[in-house]
């Protein structure tokens, strides 16, 4: 019995730590919400945890609500209902707009495992709280993730637009629109210029999602490949 009681003892600490660390987690991703996303977005510009600062190249009017809708319906259906997190919506995979985003402000070095807890927790309890979904779009738009091009990492619409396609992002075409937009999951895999017949192939099949003609069956139906 004594044994036993020790060991629901030390079960109890052991939680209790964990706990006490995910707050302190949460506490300081609030901090640094508030002292540097913030007030990097009311000079229009983003920072790398590593203190390197990206100036906006897009605004929220550049984009249309045709090109709001495409990305949304691949990216985060339920974008602006969520808190951050969104486990239940047929083809949104494991990761909103808002996780995606906590991984490249918060994060120097992201790996999938215990980092995900912590991904998740800032996304529900710092991020969405303290910034507007139109901010978080605004600040997508600007620094997702889009491959590399000559060593160079591309980051956001404008930048792919001018790298892959050498023009700006408000000359692209649909189609061209929906081939970086295809490149957000794997930017790797279905790059635009080194995979064009994967990246074709996922541009097809989300048309057909935007068409209404695939439905996802599923959470993780994120390429859209079950019939």
């Amino acid at each position: 019995m004594k044994t036993f009681r020790l060991l629901i003892a030390a079960a109890g600490i052991v939680s209790l730590s964990i706990i006490s660390y995910y707050v302190i987690v949460v506490v300081m991703a609030r901090d640094y919400t508030r002292d540097v996303i913030i007030k990097d977005l009311e000079s229009k510009s983003w920072r790398r945890p590593n203190g390197s600062v990206n100036g906006f190249l897009l605004s929220a009017g550049d984009m249309t609500q045709r090109q709001l809708d495409i990305l949304l319906a691949v990216e985060d259906p339920t974008f602006f209902e969520h808190n951050g997190m969104d486990l239940r919506t047929p083809g949104a995979g494991i990761t909103t707009l808002t996780q995606g985003l906590v991984k490249i402000l918060y994060f120097e070095n992201f790996k999938p495992g215990i980092r995900k807890v912590k991904q998740t927790l800032i996304a529900v309890f710092a991020l969405d709280p303290l910034i507007s979904k139109e901010d978080q779009l605004l600040l997508s738009i600007n620094a997702l993730y889009l491959g590399h091009e000559d060593e160079k990492e591309i980051r956001g619409f404008e930048e792919a637009a001018q790298s892959y396609y050498g023009k700006s992002f408000e000359s692209l075409t649909e189609d061209e629109y929906v081939s970086l937009v295809a490149m957000i999951i794997a930017p790797n895999s279905f790059h635009v210029l080194r995979h064009p017949e994967e990246n074709a192939e996922r541009v097809r099949r989300i048309k057909k999602l935007v068409a209404g003609e695939y439905k996802p069956s599923g959470l993780m139906d994120v390429y859209y490949e079950k019939h």
